[in-house]
């Protein structure tokens, strides 16, 4: 078990603001002893009736506290902002459009199919991927590579805990994951001139096995709402949104650094590793400040996205004006 000493700049649960609308929630939740987080509650926040079955209530309790590093002006976004202002092109390349487009996305039953070079892969329903692992609340910084930022109060699982459970061959240099293709219920996808698909994305293995990274399943409490990427996403908070694959369906181990969308499409613009640097504007947004969704004033842009001192290692000896 991983026990974190905590730092000066940490700022206990009690010191956070965190936004009523998500405050009531959580109390609404444990008063009934549920939570939505669950990979097996991962579907529409439109849908108000709880999925059923064996397994599926995940009790409270069983939601570990996790990383909680920010600072006193880093008040939670409320949720309706976070769940109507989004990039998902697969529903469409408007802000307003994943929340409006995602209604027939049907994010249950789900598979994830793991394969590559592993011991232990396979296609696993979503609710047997997560059950082995620890849930966990992550309330962390998200910062859009369009110089916009939010703070998200996630719950997920250890992405390295899924490493090491798959037991990766030596030659497993990389992770690439896949979003799954439905043009059917995705309308963007049913577009081959606004990205190819399906949207990959990568890690290289030691950013894999960083503690801050995880699988996400739920957010404020509920599962993750279709337009945020139900219902299992990814969430590296050091690195710019586009990196944080949503809707995966597919993690593969490789040898060769993948070749993620954004980087495929656009090379001129988007490399591999993206992470928040403030030091390095995109050619179209400055990334010195950002804009914190539902703030007027913008805000200086934090080295590594604020959690610098729990990363910067990965990358030492690397130009990091690169590896935009």
């Amino acid at each position: 078990m991983l026990i974190r000493v905590k730092q000066k700049s940490d700022v206990a649960s009690h010191e956070i603001t965190p936004q009523s609308v998500y405050l009531n929630r959580r109390a609404m939740i444990a008063g009934t002893g549920l939570i939505a987080g669950s990979a097996l509650l991962a579907a529409p926040r439109a849908h108000a009736a709880l999925q059923k079955g064996p397994g599926v209530n995940t009790p409270l309790a069983n939601v570990k506290e996790g990383y909680r590093k920010l600072g006193e002006k880093d008040a939670i976004t409320p949720y309706d902002a976070a769940s109507s202002y989004n990039n998902f092109y697969e529903f469409g390349t408007g802000k307003d459009d994943p929340a409006a487009n995602s209604g027939k996305f049907k994010p249950l039953p789900w598979s994830v199919k793991v394969d590559g070079l592993c011991n232990n892969g396979g296609t696993f329903a979503l609710e047997d991927f997560i059950k082995p692992h620890q849930l966990e609340e992550r309330i962390y910084r998200l910062r859009c590579v369009e110089a916009w930022s939010m703070v998200i109060p996630w719950i997920g699982v250890s992405l390295a805990d899924v490493v090491k459970r798959s037991d990766p061959q030596g030659s497993a240099k990389y992770l690439q994951f896949e979003t799954v293709v439905r043009p059917e219920e995705m309308s963007g996808q049913r577009s081959k001139f606004i990205l190819p698909w399906p949207y990959v994305e990568g890690l290289r293995m030691d950013e894999a096995m960083n503690p801050l990274a995880i699988l996400v399943t739920g957010m404020y409490g509920e599962a993750v709402p279709n337009q945020n990427g139900a219902p299992l996403r990814l969430m590296a908070p050091w690195k710019y949104g586009f990196k944080n694959i949503k809707s995966i369906v597919r993690i593969s181990f490789v040898e060769k650094q993948p070749e993620n969308t954004w980087k495929v499409t656009n090379p001129g613009e988007y490399g591999f590793y993206a992470n928040v640097n403030p030091k390095v504007d995109h050619p179209r947004w400055t990334q010195a400040s950002e804009r914190r969704i539902g703030d007027f004033l913008r805000r200086d842009t934090l080295m590594f996205n604020g959690y610098e001192e729990e990363v910067a290692s990965l990358y030492a000896g690397m130009d990091l004006k690169r590896n935009y």
